[in-house]
């Protein structure tokens, strides 16, 4: 017989206040509103530089994250002020209306470099758990849940207050990047099917196909229409393809993104493959292949230097073995860090 597991109310603890931090770390606190979100992009570049990282944040994407229709910036977000009024912290817990296998809450936080080692991280990781634990038991939702967050393997430090407030990594993702300065490989020809640019009346196909290839993927949940919506900051539709079967049905797709605040830092412009997946009756016909190349023509085309994209270590697809046979090789990686409830 096996153990019917507690209601998550029970499961995920939840405070009944979460106070702001304490005074004695020498900022004042409140919650952040759409206008911060220039501030907030600022101090996560101040901190993307300290720690050398190859990518920066943008306004739009803040913006986009806080005017989620699911937000609840009065509760969901931290905001930490120096005596001159500038941004010194923050910190957000959200969720993912979607969820049917595993009801989840993300956290994040950053401080400035400036105000590192006086505490400030460890407030915000409490803060941002306790939050997300009252997210996860007002969701209703009688499924196993997660507390979650993604650290840069090259900022240690971060990964560090994560772990010392209880989180665990539990998965790997590398971040490869392919040069297109060298022969691309071909476009197979694949009977039955054919590569068209996105379109706005594919959207919502391409948004179905993706929620069915990847249900069975580790930590992936089906993503709602304002869910598909909210991610499109960065969105570049003229790298972004769809595969059609001779019905005209989606069988596979690859999304893009164009993050030209990164290329100063990376060093190089390049495009981002941030979606790629394929119908299970589809798979090992090279449609992946056929997807990735017609991307990485795109990309070319438009000066790009390298063609990106990340993937789970233990992608079950086997992607990235696909990946390096394409020529694609690490370039750097993440770990998520989660408390399971």
């Amino acid at each position: 017989m096996t153990d019917t597991p507690a209601p998550l109310a029970v499961r995920a603890a939840p405070p009944s206040h979460v106070p702001l931090p304490g005074a004695d770390l020498g900022l004042t606190w409140r919650a952040a509103s759409l206008d911060d979100a220039a501030a907030i992009a600022a101090l996560k570049v101040r901190s993307q530089e300290a720690d050398g990282l190859p990518y920066r944040s943008s306004d739009a994407e803040v913006s986009e994250e806080l005017t989620s229709e699911w937000r609840d910036l009065r509760l969901d977000t931290l905001a930490g002020f120096d005596a001159d009024g500038t941004l010194r912290a923050w910190a957000q817990a959200d969720t993912a209306p979607g969820d049917e296998r595993v009801v989840r809450a993300f956290v994040e936080g950053t401080v400035d470099p400036q105000w590192r080692g006086r505490g400030v991280g460890t407030a915000l990781v409490a803060w941002s758990q306790a939050r997300a634990r009252q997210l996860l038991a007002a969701s209703g939702k009688e499924l196993p849940a997660r507390i979650a967050t993604f650290t840069d393997d090259a900022a240690p430090g971060v990964a560090q207050v994560y772990r010392a407030a209880g989180f665990t990594p539990i998965r790997y993702y590398t971040h490869m990047r392919r040069p297109l300065d060298v022969p691309l490989p071909e476009v197979p020809q694949i009977a039955g099917l054919r590569v068209v640019p996105w379109s706005a009346e594919l959207d919502d196909q391409v948004r179905l196909a993706h929620n069915e290839v990847f249900a069975d993927h580790w930590g992936s949940e089906p993503r709602t229409p304002e869910q598909w919506r909210a991610a499109r900051a960065m969105f570049a539709p003229t790298w972004s393809f769809v595969a059609l079967d001779g019905a005209d049905h989606v069988v596979g797709y690859a999304v893009s993104g164009r993050y030209e605040q990164d290329w100063p830092a990376a060093g190089y412009p390049s495009g981002y493959t941030e979606l790629l997946g394929v119908r299970r009756e589809w798979r090992g016909r090279r449609v992946a292949v056929a997807l990735l190349a017609t991307v990485m023509q795109a990309y070319a085309a438009d000066g790009m230097h390298y063609a990106e994209l990340e993937v789970d270590t233990d992608n079950p697809s086997g992607a990235h073995g696909m990946y390096a046979a394409l020529g694609y090789e690490v370039a750097h990686s993440s770990t998520m860090l989660t408390i399971e409830l």
